[in-house]
């Protein structure tokens, strides 16, 4: 595990179009899953340490977004041959038994992770309803990899901002976690 933090966001950068297969084994598109409000995409994987701290938080919050309007869906874009636990059929299994409400992707080819400039797992990309980038921080403070949970989570106060205003927080905190395993 190489521990590595996201850059600084890069407001206004547009979301980029991508059609990926779900665990629902349909292909899905990001112009399908645009909310009023915008649009979250995570990239997140199965066997992360990091992902699976604040998994739970990951769920809830888009839960909550969702019904102000504002979508989610996560990517996988990890090599699954030197990384099993991310295989697909593995994908399946981590979406049910956490209750996945978003639609989860696989990246087989790594195309999407790379046209977004994905680096780690897990990393947010929080979009407006015009498609420009306005978070890409954590979803919250962890410490031992436990999540702190003495307030709501940096992610959802965020993208609640981006829901109201449009705009994003000048001041976020990169995300951090596993590095995106790279086929080699």
């Amino acid at each position: 595990m190489v521990l590595t933090k996201t850059p600084i966001c890069n407001f206004g950068e547009k979301a980029n179009s991508f059609k990926l297969k779900g665990t629902d084994s349909k292909i899905h598109s990001l112009e399908d899953h645009i909310g009023k409000k915008g649009i979250l995409i995570m990239f997140i994987c199965n066997h992360c340490p990091y992902v699976k701290a604040v998994i739970e938080d990951i769920v809830n919050d888009c839960k909550s977004l969702e019904k102000d309007g504002l979508k989610s869906l996560a990517i996988m874009s990890n090599d699954t041959k030197n990384y099993p636990e991310d295989s697909f059929e593995n994908m399946i299994s981590f979406s049910k038994k956490h209750r996945f409400e978003f639609p989860y992707l696989i990246d087989e080819n790594q195309e999407v992770a790379k046209k977004y400039g994905a680096v780690c797992t897990p990393d947010f990309f929080g979009y407006n309803s015009k498609l420009e980038l306005q978070y890409r921080g954590r979803i919250r403070e962890l410490k031992d990899l436990k999540p702190i949970k003495d307030s709501e989570s940096d992610l959802l106060k965020a993208m609640r901002l981006v829901i109201e205003t449009g705009k994003g927080p000048k001041d976020q905190i990169p995300s951090m976690g596993c590095n995106i395993k790279w086929v080699k």
